[in-house]
């Protein structure tokens, strides 16, 4: 596993300004991974951004990811 990515992506957070092509540098030494954008990109990325429609965000499962924390805080329900 090289990162865990959520939620920060469909919230809008600087990994949704990440697109197909970009180049991505893991150093795993450093514990860093870089993007080759600049901070205007990543910027006007973040900012254009709109979050993907989720057809299957109904019902039980809805009401799960309202109040479900993130992996990285257990994924428990608040």
């Amino acid at each position: 596993m090289a990162g865990h990515l959520a939620p920060e992506a469909v919230r809008g957070g600087p990994i949704a300004a990440v697109a197909d092509g970009d180049e991505i540098t893991i150093d795993v030494d450093a514990r860093r991974i870089d993007v080759a954008l600049s901070d205007e990109q990543i910027a006007a990325r973040v900012a254009a951004y709109v979050p993907p429609d989720n057809p299957d965000m109904t019902g039980v499962l809805k009401k799960y990811a309202r109040s479900v924390s993130s992996a990285a805080h257990g994924a428990i329900t608040s």
